[in-house]
């Protein structure tokens, strides 16, 4: 998963041009983060790609 999360973070960090350490603290404080870790939502499965703009989708919406 450590790899999954790693992808989904350098992606956030390209994406809205941050550091890699903001992108995790995003990445951490996030429900999508929360859902990723649980494995009866299937997050998990999903590309990382796909992740991602969850993530940004749970920013922008908030």
């Amino acid at each position: 998963m450590w790899n999954k999360i790693g992808r989904i973070v350098t992606i956030l960090s390209e994406r809205l041009n941050i550091s890699s350490e903001h992108a995790l603290d995003l990445f951490y404080t996030s429900k999508v983060c929360e859902l990723l870790h649980d494995p009866e939502s299937l997050l998990y499965t999903f590309s990382d790609y796909y992740i991602a703009d969850d993530v940004l989708r749970e920013m922008h919406s908030a």
